[in-house]
């Protein structure tokens, strides 16, 4: 170990989860919402750090309401948030990608709390960075939380969006309408602190992320689009791109928004009724949101993420989402 390596080094001037709350939200109820689900969140990170330690990997032998199979992962991190979230008298409701239909909590709340309790979870056995996805909206005075409308609102309607990352360090992103900040847990003191203000995502990129595996199921525009990538400096977008791909929505916008790039997950035809694979309320919105308030952009390929209008908290949405000028080269190639 290097001689300057310091266990017990804590800037003092760094600034704490809930400083930064008190002093950027106007609503202190908002605050008391956030500070109440990234205890969940921290109890999270400290399952997934022990992984099979805490008996947290493998299948849970069950299939959710996406008719995906969940991992046991899954199940705890939903159930660690829903618990946490309704003994909050600030919260009247909450939908999970994990729950069937919408859960009461406090029907004198005011807030909506809609989650992805663990984005990702395919790689949790083999230790690849997951993370959970949030999106906060303001309830309507009267309205019923086990109502699935109560929760249709349009991405614009936010109030906060967020994540947290749970890789070597765990660290949250998040957004109240104010730009993007990101804190990371020192998990030796249980506290969130400040590292990165008004995060921006560069507007150009060479860097660019999808499943090229389901390249034969997408639409023309798509491909010709993807085509053109990989010419690189002979092709029409004159430049070289490097491809990435996590299969984790959380860690492809987390180096978005670190050092730039598009992330993609379009529409294909293996399963034609649905327009995308991700999900609008708690992965798309979110993320849009807290992409264009780095300054970048969040598109179907067609309209605006944050624009389009729910019909289900379920529902599913194409996402091209990352750079402003890459995303317009998307659209472009879709609106030939």
């Amino acid at each position: 170990m290097p001689a300057d390596f310091n266990l017990t080094y804590l800037d003092s001037n760094m600034q704490r989860l809930r400083t930064f709350l008190d002093n950027h939200c106007d609503n202190p109820d908002l605050v008391a919402v956030i500070d109440g689900l990234m205890v969940a969140c921290k109890d999270i990170a400290y399952k997934v750090q022990l992984g099979g330690l805490a008996g947290v990997l493998g299948s849970a032998e069950q299939i959710n309401v996406q008719g995906e199979s969940q991992k046991k992962l899954d199940v705890i991190a939903n159930d660690l948030i829903k618990q946490a979230l309704r003994i909050m008298p600030q919260v009247k409701g909450l939908a999970s990608e994990e729950e069937s239909d919408a859960v009461a909590c406090n029907p004198e709340g005011e807030f909506l709390v809609l989650f992805d309790p663990l984005d990702g979870s395919s790689n949790i056995d083999v230790n690849v960075t997951v993370g959970t996805i949030f999106s906060v909206l303001q309830s309507e005075p009267g309205a019923d939380p086990t109502y699935e409308a109560t929760y249709l609102q349009c991405g614009r309607e936010q109030v906060a969006a967020g994540y947290v990352l749970y890789g070597p360090s765990t660290i949250l992103v998040l957004t109240v309408g104010k730009g993007v900040y990101t804190f990371t847990l020192d998990p030796r003191v249980g506290e969130f602190y400040l590292q990165r203000e008004k995060v921006r995502v560069p507007a150009t990129t060479k860097e660019f992320a999808i499943n090229m595996s389901n390249q034969r199921f997408w639409l023309p525009e798509m491909k010709n689009y993807v085509n053109d990538l990989l010419l690189g400096e002979q092709g029409p977008l004159g430049k070289r791109y490097n491809m990435r791909w996590i299969a984790s929505m959380v860690a492809e916008i987390h180096r978005i928004l670190t050092r730039g790039g598009i992330f993609m997950y379009p529409y294909d035809s293996r399963e034609p009724q649905k327009p995308g694979k991700l999900r609008l309320m708690y992965e798309g919105n979110p993320m849009s949101m807290l992409i264009e308030q780095a300054g970048g952009k969040a598109s179907t390929a067609y309209e605006n993420i944050q624009e389009v209008e729910p019909t289900s908290i379920h529902q599913r949405v194409s996402v091209v989402m990352g750079s402003a000028e890459e995303v317009d080269n998307v659209i472009r190639y879709h609106k030939k």
